[in-house]
């Protein structure tokens, strides 16, 4: 005869999942190489990971079983020949993409396919065409973002759930379309009938340009006032236009939209628990901030 189901079995089969954190985060390729090849302790990137051990405890305390990633493909998943606005990746497991270089010497990402169906199932009934991605490589955008927040395991502690957002061939979706979405995510979640802590993470950005007469550009003013306006005033950072982010923060500053994703996704009032802003990161500013609700 089996035995009784315990109540704490019985308790966290009746529990729903849920958001315990929100992360913005830049996703800066050298990032990863330092990690990679030991160049963390070097001088030029020693600000930037000196820090970072307390991101990772805050993280290691909220014990999240998931992290919803989003990033931007760089032409690894997709191309120019089909470029989905928004996909969520449903695959059990996810490949580090071979960049051009070999692919990253980091774990391979393991999704959770049930509750990215779910979140799939329940956005596009709330008018949200979610692109489905079965398979697909990650690359940087994802990986790098796993090395800040995690470091170099044998394997990621959490499931991953990667969402792509078009931020690479115009006209990319409104930081307030993504905000939207990220509301839109946390319904999808909180419905979701398993006990799951769940952490959102916005990835890319900060300030920066690759290209042209402003490749180089850092604008740390409106960075600075970018991070604190997630936290006290962020109906100025979703409102912002395609043309405000690309004039302030460089063609490639728009994939701060991306932040507002995470920033739907967690309630009106939230509390700041970490943050860390360096220049220069390669060629562009690195920032990372980490978020929790605050109790209603």
């Amino acid at each position: 005869m089996e035995d009784a189901p315990s109540l704490e079995t019985d308790q966290r089969k009746n529990k729903m999942a849920k958001i315990v954190g929100g992360i913005g985060c830049s996703h800066v390729p050298a990032v990863g190489a330092a990690s990679d090849f030991g160049k963390t302790k070097d001088g030029y990137w020693t600000p930037l990971f000196d820090a970072l051990p307390e991101a990772r405890a805050w993280i290691g305390g909220l014990k999240p079983d998931v992290v919803i990633l989003v990033y931007n493909d760089h032409a690894s998943a997709f191309s120019l020949e089909l470029i989905p606005t928004f996909a969520i990746g449903t695959a059990e497991l996810f490949k580090p993409a071979d960049e051009g270089y070999g692919p990253r010497n980091v774990p391979d990402v393991h999704g959770h396919s049930a509750l990215a169906w779910h979140i799939a199932e329940s956005c596009i009934m709330d008018e949200f065409d979610l692109t489905i991605a079965n398979h697909m490589d990650v690359d940087h955008g994802c990986t790098v973002p796993l090395t800040v927040f995690f470091d170099q395991p044998e394997a990621w502690p959490v499931k991953v759930i990667p969402v792509c957002v078009n931020v690479i061939q115009f006209p990319p979706p409104t930081a307030n379309r993504c905000f939207n979405l990220g509301q839109a995510i946390q319904r999808a979640v909180e419905s979701f009938p398993e006990d799951l802590r769940v952490v959102v993470a916005g990835t890319g950005g900060m300030s920066h340009q690759l290209q042209g007469e402003r490749a180089g550009v850092v604008n740390t003013e409106f960075d600075l006032t970018y991070l604190d306006n997630l936290v006290y005033n962020n109906e100025l950072n979703r409102t912002m236009s395609h043309l405000e982010f690309i004039r302030e923060a460089g063609s490639e500053g728009i994939e701060m939209v991306m932040w507002q994703i995470m920033r739907g996704a967690l309630n009106s009032e939230v509390e700041e628990k970490f943050r860390k802003y360096h220049v220069a990161s390669s060629n562009t500013a690195f920032g990372i901030i980490c978020l929790e609700n605050k109790e209603e």
